[in-house]
């Protein structure tokens, strides 16, 4: 599938979303756009965070029906220290999409199993990750959107917990981020768990070396529009990062890479040593949330077999809305915040229906 391109943006949502998805400077037309002397890029503003989610605030999803949910899930609570009382076990269809009687009768489930304590879910599992055209984890999360199956280029409803800095975004927004713990075997899904929880607090004081966000600007037009959003480079405040702006043709070798966003169909090779325990990574096409690949681009799965810790797709035709992908600067002022890699990348996606987010909740390489 080909990603379709969306001439015009919706109009605003409202005034708070609508300041923040818009650039400072609209961007030229060059051929090396992130070395335009003349494009001049600005901080948006995203608020002061007071906490994260921390394991008692997480529900765990396990389906009894798949031998690596149940493994996957067991080693994960086991080494999160998910309390048993919110681990839900359940028996789901093992394939890619739920229809939306199944999808209801499982989301009524998980809604009478998690107490008021429960702020976010892990989903032990890599099938099912859609329910018809809506990612599995924003319709749990956030709502089932039945409505946009009959085109997928709309737009969908617009998520409250967008650059939000709520810490109890079910006590105050009545819904629960989720996030897959998917890959494609079980030791692999283990190795990313693992990393997610050598992440933690690993990047809270500044390195001898700097860890870096790495924003990469392609000549696939339809694809790289949100390179409009990307921030400012170079150094961020105290915080150790420092921002990278690239072209995709750009050679150099990468290190100590801790978030990387680009826009293409597929990104290879993946250098495999680039990564810091905790890593966000996500490329801006149509069907990357079709986790096994059967879409012809790439799956975000890929992200996280080359060491990355977490990632985001969508798994029907989206058009190129840059409110359904993760907005550059939120996903990173959240991430440096210290917010968990559930929270940083939901808050930093204002029509999230179509997405898919997989990778290691709660990983927080900033956090103190």
């Amino acid at each position: 599938m080909a990603l379709v391109s969306a001439t015009v943006l919706a109009q605003p949502l409202a005034q708070r979303l609508a300041q923040t998805l818009a650039p400072a400077t609209p961007e030229p037309a060059a051929s090396s756009p992130v070395r335009d002397a003349a494009l001049a890029r600005n901080w948006v503003a995203v608020p002061p965070l007071a906490g994260r989610l921390t394991a008692s605030d997480l529900g765990l999803v396990i389906n009894t029906a798949d031998p690596y949910s149940v493994a996957v899930g067991g080693y994960y609570q086991q080494r999160r220290g998910i309390p048993e009382r919110n681990v839900l076990r359940i028996e789901l269809p093992v394939r890619s999409t739920l229809s939306a009687a199944e999808f209801e009768t499982f989301a009524s489930r998980v809604r009478a199993h998690m107490s008021a304590q429960v702020q976010g879910l892990a989903l032990a599992w890599t099938q099912p990750f859609a329910a018809e055209c809506n990612g599995i984890t924003a319709a749990l999360g956030f709502g089932f959107q039945p409505e946009l199956c009959k085109q997928t280029c709309a737009a969908s409803r617009p998520s409250a917990y967008f650059n939000n800095p709520t810490q109890r975004p079910f006590s105050d927004l009545g819904f629960r981020p989720a996030m897959l713990l998917a890959m494609r075997d079980i030791a692999a899904a283990k190795a990313l768990i693992d990393r997610g929880i050598a992440s933690d607090h690993s990047l809270a004081r500044p390195t001898a070396a700097p860890a870096n966000a790495v924003f990469v600007s392609t000549n696939d037009r339809a694809r790289n529009v949100r390179s409009v959003l990307f921030p400012p480079e170079g150094p961020v405040g105290a915080s150790g990062a420092q921002i990278q702006l690239r072209d995709v043709g750009d050679t150099r070798a990468l290190q100590n890479v801790f978030l990387y966003q680009t826009g293409l169909a597929r990104v290879e090779p993946i250098d495999r040593q680039q990564w810091l325990p905790g890593a966000l990574a996500d490329h801006l096409t149509s069907t990357g949330g079709q986790l096994l690949g059967d879409g012809g681009q790439m799956s975000v799965l890929e992200w996280l077999e080359s060491g990355a810790t977490a990632s985001y797709g969508t798994v029907s035709e989206p058009c190129n809305h840059l409110q359904k992908f993760p907005h550059p600067q939120v996903l990173l002022g959240n991430y440096l915040q210290g917010a968990t890699a559930l929270e940083a990348y939901w808050r930093s996606v204002a029509w999230p229906a179509q997405g898919v987010l997989v990778g290691e909740p709660l990983a927080a390489p900033f956090a103190r």
